[in-house]
């Protein structure tokens, strides 16, 4: 049976563009204009992901309500915001209210896709025995490469699809100093060097709020970032 995609966009046009792409994926997708359709039909059945953007028709920020709304019914579900509005503080808005990622309307559909399985991926596998073959481990960073989970001195560091990466590219080899571009091919993504910068600072505030002291991910000027060993 195929895995049921929520996409609620206020755009048919780039809506029906989504669903097309990812029903030929495989996928069932169903569409949504706005928050209230949404909600209404997620009252009755959640789907296995959802695509949301942050603002719906007149609701200049429908999407992060809905967010916040999906978020107390299921700590599980993949969420995933796909949206034109690429300021820091919308990301960081998006990202605090329970979203696993924010994607701006740019990225490719062959990397959406890929994000889409990631975080699918990532459902199954926490559901699934943990193995001790998919977990890394460098002092007090506890990386659990299957299920895309980290900790840190055996706290959790809820990271996005993309951060996970990132710093599982880092905390592979200790001391190796990684460029933005081999970040970027780790996580899968294409980004500017200044989304990659803010990837990395959003990254150390997450460890940083489970350990002050956290210094691990060090860069290396002109060239990209090493993590500490």
């Amino acid at each position: 049976m195929p895995q049921q995609i929520a996409i609620v966009e206020d755009e048919p046009a780039i809506a029906a563009n989504y669903r097309d792409h990812l029903e030929r994926e495989g996928f069932a997708v169903q569409l949504y204009a706005d928050r209230q359709q949404a909600a209404s039909a997620f009252a009755l059945a959640l789907p296995d992901l959802a695509i949301i953007d942050v603002g719906l028709g007149d609701e200049m920020e429908g999407g992060f309500e809905l967010c916040r709304e999906l978020r107390v019914r299921s700590a599980e579900l993949p969420i995933v915001f796909l949206t034109a509005r690429d300021s820091e503080l919308d990301i960081i808005s998006g990202l605090r209210l329970g979203a696993d990622e924010y994607l701006t309307k740019d990225i490719s559909q062959a990397q959406l896709v890929a994000r889409i399985h990631a975080l699918l991926r990532r459902v199954r596998a926490l559901a699934s025995p943990e193995k001790k073959d998919d977990v890394i481990r460098q002092g007090k960073l506890e990386l659990n490469r299957e299920r895309m989970t980290v900790r840190w001195n055996h706290q959790p560091v809820e990271l996005t699809v993309t951060e996970f990466w990132m710093v599982y590219a880092l905390a592979r080899h200790p001391g190796h100093v990684k460029s933005r571009q081999q970040l970027m091919n780790s996580a899968d993504v294409v980004l500017d060097d200044n989304t990659i910068t803010s990837h990395i600072k959003r990254i150390r505030r997450k460890f940083q709020a489970v350990d002050d002291t956290f210094q691990n991910i060090e860069t290396a000027y002109g060239v990209g970032y090493r993590w500490k060993g």
